[in-house]
This record gives structure tokens, C-alpha cells and sequence, in this order.
């Protein structure tokens, strides 16, 4: 019987930041930075409201689809 080869194995990384714990920092540091770097600069109150008026927009769409459905028997 002839002995099977192992394939070989990738080295493993020593700290949580090779092993890409975390996402990718080059683009939360764009987001997060004041630097004058191109890169997406948004207000948190306008991510919060934008947030809130998305789950509003899909509660109105449940109640009324419920209304709609009320009606409609």
C-alpha cells in the first residue's frame, strides 16, 4: 500500500491582524478619518435618521398591507 501525501498547508498567521480579524482597515480608516483623503464622509445623525426612516418606511408598509388585506375580504 502506497502511503498518501499530505497537501500542503498554508502557514498560520501569528497575530489576529493577518488572519483579517476586523475587516479591512484601509477602508474603515477612510471612513472614520479626518484626513483630506477621498473616501465616504457621513454625519452619524444623518446614519441614524436615514436608519430609522428605513425601518419606518418598512412598519408603514407592513400596516398597511395588513389594512389593505382587512379591506379587501
Amino acid at each position: 500500500m502506497i502511503p498518501r501525501r499530505r497537501a500542503p498547508t498554508a502557514p498560520k498567521p501569528t497575530s489576529s491582524r493577518a488572519a483579517g480579524a476586523g475587516g479591512s482597515s484601509n477602508t474603515m480608516l477612510k471612513l472614520y478619518t479626518d484626513a483630506g483623503e477621498s473616501g465616504l464622509q457621513i454625519d452619524p445623525y444623518v446614519v441614524i435618521v436615514l436608519a430609522i426612516s428605513f425601518i419606518a418606511s418598512i412598519f408603514f408598509l407592513h400596516i398597511s398591507a395588513k389594512v389593505i388585506k382587512a379591506f379587501t375580504k
